[in-house]
């Protein structure tokens, strides 16, 4: 990410304030959205999560959703591949889609669209399996390899994308959970691109690490956008500044603004983006 951004994230009173809409600002839609949401309501039992949200995901791009905590970034985040569905009080209006279908439809099965719409928790949550088979997981359940050698192949091509090969290759029957955090975090991003998404959600990914492993997570975010459309969820706006190409900024459950990191950062257009980003509330 520019220099220019990250001097401006780290000594916000720099910043400059256009006009102020009453609504939410900045461009919604994208010119090749993979993933469209359309006046996005969540409830939790009477209590509105996130309210009336429209926001276009793009192809092969990163898109970061900060904000303070309890905005509802996560909740938004879960929705995008029904995550929200193991909350019995959890109800959902309004229309996501992924290559233009409704991932609420009733004929949709979760099963399939969380391979499709991977996603990668705050804390690393390797299964209690060996590194080999924490990765060739997914593909043996969902039938993508057809003989040994094809899934060698794909747990070799993982965690090679993953960065973590040349660190496993000669450990692959050894516990995953006896791995580094960090080492564990991109086991886990390595487990959810085998099997191939077009989506990955990322949620606080780097919460959990110390800086040389965050540093690691945001080369390979870096990289694997050249082949993936990837949606991180931070709590850290220099994060923000350095791992994406848009930013939508959230507010008590309202999508308030989204736009260019850049001009997210340096020129925002909302007050309340401009009173997050220079830590006058957050």
């Amino acid at each position: 990410m520019d220099t220019q951004i990250m001097n401006i994230v780290d000594q916000p009173q720099t910043l400059e304030m256009s006009n102020i809409p009453a609504e939410t600002v900045g461009d919604v839609h994208v010119e090749r959205p993979r993933m469209t949401a359309r006046n996005v309501n969540v409830f939790y039992g009477d209590k509105c999560a996130i309210d009336d949200v429209t926001l276009d995901i793009a192809e092969k791009q990163v898109i970061s959703f900060i904000g303070p905590s309890g905005c509802g970034k996560s909740t938004f985040l879960r929705c995008l591949n029904r995550m929200n569905d193991t909350i019995d009080i959890c109800r959902i209006e309004g229309t996501i889609a992924l290559d233009g279908q409704d991932i609420y439809a009733p004929q949709v099965d979760v099963v399939p669209l969380r391979a499709r719409v991977g996603m990668v928790f705050q804390k690393p949550n390797p299964f209690p399996k060996s590194i080999y088979d924490n990765v060739a997981y997914g593909p043996r359940i969902h039938g993508l390899a057809s003989s040994r050698t094809e899934l060698n192949d794909i747990v070799e091509n993982s965690l090679v994308r993953a960065g973590l090969w040349d660190e496993v290759k000669d450990r692959l029957t050894q516990p995953g959970t006896g791995l580094s955090g960090g080492q564990q975090q991109r086991l886990c991003i390595a487990r959810t691109i085998a099997v191939s998404p077009e989506v990955i959600l990322m949620d606080e990914p780097c919460s959990a690490l110390d800086p040389i492993a965050t540093a690691r997570i945001e080369e390979l975010i870096h990289e694997l956008s050249a082949e993936f459309t990837i949606v991180i969820v931070t709590h850290s706006m220099q994060q923000a500044a350095r791992v994406s190409q848009r930013t939508a900024y959230f507010h008590l459950g309202k999508l308030v603004e989204v736009g260019e990191t850049e001009q997210i950062f340096t020129k925002p257009q909302h007050e309340m983006t401009h009173n997050y980003i220079t830590g006058r509330f957050g």
